[in-house]
């Protein structure tokens, strides 16, 4: 054991090693990386509290299969302990039935705006989504098999904006809708035609995109929205009409209508005032006018995502039907998940819908919750507003409701939001260029939203969620190396958009990508997440929700040129969710959990690392140290680099420079690698070909320490030291 300091510590852990580019084959490579302690540490977490994992919706039948007590015993066992629930239906376009006993605003009808029953009574095993018939958008972030409406060749179908964004709900005229058409080529337009429903735009105009093209409107390219020279209407009365936009045919792939006034009124025989609220439209179509006055169609219509035009809208009605239910999608039931043990009796972080639901069926699912006395981390407010294109201001107007509507319920609960698709740093061309607001990030302009309201407090913690590669075809190493800076990055950029640092942040979802790969199931994936946990906490966030808690069969995604199968998982699976196998992401979360981090319900310190003499910004190897409640030191070390080990030795120093310790042992050494894990790529079939925990040796001479890092490996040293922990931690959460 070495000796205590009595004075502020300096810990640095020194690697001895050669270049990887100049290494004879079999030596170890070179650099040094200094665990600073001298400042105290930059993070102070409760494991119980901060390293999590999340459960979603599944397809139909799905919860039954997962929720068996030997797939729950089995899930358990990796150590994460926080739960958080998953709202796909929200990813869908679609109403969430929280508990399928409920009522309608229209009962006679069993149609209008649903709201769950609030009242306990038999446990509430599944629960399910209703599709929208006023669907506006083409594609969506879940199954990504529905439609629009403005595309479907079907007359008595429509879009309809969402009515909460109506002044009667917002109290402000600053919420412009629009409805976006995606030609998929540049190519010559002058008119447009538009059959419109009620409530109809008295006042709009017809904009189209000058400058660059990409392939969705989430980018903010070069170029602006420009309306054309006949493309603004102050006068309008509805019905079905050509509007000539301009004497000659202008090029243009995206095409935009902004919907500034509404008719306010309703449909015959509506009884519902949110009926006459929004802007409603049957159909578009949109290309040239000859001299004979007709319109050549541009646009495919059809009830079909694979052959419509590709629409994309600003907001949607979440009116549906019973006759609405999807019948290939399920949530678990939130009686199922709290009685699964999977919380571990600690409070769970549940969502509301936002963008496609009510604040009064977010209010009654908070108080059902309360009813049922379930312990609550927080309530979560939507879920990737972002990449579902909606502006910020008309997500902070609905946010703003749902808050309301649940603070009448609770006052203290923790809200937040919005579990942020990716942490954007720009614009978005979808709806850039209006008279909100000048063109400026999303988050930072959600923040000016609350802040001019005075709510800019109603935003208890910030989500968001992780998963950086989207291209599963590149090489995995370098992506490996980029992975803890590119998320340091990303998290700056939060607080460089007005984010106050004492709002803790969340990722309620993290893995390699938002893709299937076989970097989710092989070694990369383990060393990515483990890069994830260490950053983020390193960064002064408050807690990390690994995705991928439920056991899953592989998957490929269909557009890749590549031969690559794999998923966000634990646990490879059957297609009836039999586990077949423990991932290596099932190792190395266990690992963290179990091994580097001690006692789940006490406060653990964490001190900042870096890598000293590396000439590269992608260094190959991350530390992360911790002091335990119990007194140890825990290191956390990831060597990314495919082929070369890594050899390495720890001291603690004071600060003055001859105040020098070795760390010694006796030490635990925990240690994954190929040694333990290695995968066999077969396509649907893939598993691993062996799979065992880390190694564990002890190290019992009382002499410095020097470890040897395979290549591609998870290490964890545990050992004494000298006592680091400051009388007063910081950024505890």
């Amino acid at each position: 054991m070495i000796a205590d300091f009595p004075f502020r510590l300096l810990a640095i852990l020194v690697l001895a090693v050669l270049s990887a580019g100049s290494t004879p084959a079999g030596a170890v490579a070179s650099a040094q990386v200094t665990i600073d302690l001298g400042a105290g540490p930059v993070n102070t977490f409760t494991p119980a509290v901060a390293l999590g994992a999340g459960v979603d919706g599944h397809a139909r039948g799905d919860a039954s299969a997962i929720y068996r007590p030997a797939t729950l015993r089995a899930m358990r066992s990796v150590g994460l302990r926080p739960l958080t629930y998953r709202l796909r239906t929200e990813l869908g376009i679609e109403a969430w039935h929280w508990n399928p006993r409920g009522h309608w605003s229209d009962r006679k009808n069993a149609q209008g705006y649903w709201t769950s029953d609030d009242h306990p009574g038999a446990p509430i095993l599944t629960s399910f989504g209703y599709r929208l018939p006023r669907r506006g958008n083409t594609i969506d972030q879940a199954e990504d098999n529905g439609y629009s409406r403005l595309a479907d060749g079907d007359p008595d179908t429509f879009w309809k904006s969402n009515p909460y964004l109506d002044r009667r709900y917002t109290g402000e005229d600053r919420h412009p809708q629009w409805l976006i058409a995606d030609l998929g080529e540049k190519i010559p337009v002058n008119a447009i035609r538009i059959s419109w429903g009620i409530p109809y735009a008295v006042r709009y105009s017809v904009q189209y995109w000058d400058g660059e093209d990409q392939d969705l409107p989430d980018g903010y390219p070069e170029g602006q929205w420009r309306t054309f020279p006949e493309g603004m209407v102050t006068a309008g009365g509805g019905g079905d009409g050509i509007l000539r936009l301009a004497p000659d045919a202008r090029p243009a792939r995206y095409l935009r209508v902004l919907l500034e006034a509404s008719s306010a009124s309703a449909p015959p025989g509506a009884n519902d005032p949110r009926d006459a609220l929004g802007y409603a439209v049957r159909e578009v179509s949109i290309g040239t006018v000859g001299a004979d006055g007709e319109l050549r169609d541009a646009v495919r219509h059809a009830a079909s995502r694979k052959q419509q035009t590709h629409f994309f809208v600003s907001s949607t009605d979440p009116w549906h039907r019973a006759t609405d239910l999807d019948p290939d999608v399920e949530q678990a039931g939130i009686d199922r998940v709290f009685a699964s043990g999977l919380t571990h009796g600690l409070p769970m972080l549940v969502p509301v819908g936002v963008l496609y639901d009510t604040p009064d069926n977010a209010a009654a699912l908070l108080r059902y919750l309360k009813r049922r006395g379930y312990p609550l981390r927080g309530i979560e407010l939507g879920e990737e507003p972002d990449g579902q294109y909606i502006a910020p201001e008309d997500y902070g107007a609905l946010y703003l409701q749902a808050v309301d509507a649940l603070r009448a319920v609770d006052a203290a609960v923790p809200l937040g939001g919005p579990s942020f698709q990716s942490l954007w740093d720009e614009p978005m061309m979808a709806w850039a260029g209006t008279s909100v607001a000048p063109d400026r990030p999303w988050l930072a302009r959600l923040l000016s939203y609350l802040q001019a309201r005075g709510r800019a407090d109603d935003l208890g913690f910030l989500s968001f969620e992780w998963y950086p590669f989207d291209d599963v075809c590149a090489p995995v190493a370098p992506y490996l190396q980029q992975a803890p800076a590119r998320l340091a990055e990303a998290m700056a950029n939060l607080y460089q958009q007005g984010l106050p640092r004492s709002t803790p942040l969340l990722i309620t979802e993290y893995g390699y990508s938002a893709f299937a790969t076989q970097a989710e199931v092989d070694l990369a994936g383990a060393l990515f997440n483990a890069d994830v946990v260490g950053t983020f906490l390193t960064q002064g966030g408050s807690a990390a929700y690994l995705y991928g808690y439920e056991p899953s069969p592989l998957d490929r995604e269909p557009q890749v040129d590549c031969e690559t199968w794999g998923n966000n998982t634990l646990f490879v699976s059957d297609q009836k969710r039999n586990i077949l196998a423990r991932t290596a992401t099932y190792h190395g979360a266990r690992l963290l959990a179990r091994q580097w981090a001690g006692n789940p319900t006490q406060a653990h310190w964490l001190y900042p690392a870096r890598v000293d003499g590396e000439s590269t910004d992608a260094p190959p190897l991350s530390a992360y140290a911790l002091q335990r409640p119990d007194g140890l030191w825990a290191v956390l070390l990831v060597n990314k680099d495919p082929t070369q080990p890594w050899s390495v030795a720890l001291r603690f120093a004071g600060p003055e420079p001859d105040a020098v310790a070795w760390l010694q042992g006796p030490a635990d050494l925990y240690q994954f690698s190929a040694a333990q894990y290695q995968w066999r790529a077969q396509g649907e079939h893939g598993r691993p070909r062996r799979s065992r925990p880390p190694e564990h040796r002890v190290l019992r001479a009382h002499a410095p320490l020097e470890l040897q890092l395979p290549p591609w490996s998870l290490t964890v040293i545990r050992s004494g030291g000298p006592p680091a922990r400051p009388d007063a931690p910081v950024r505890a959460r």
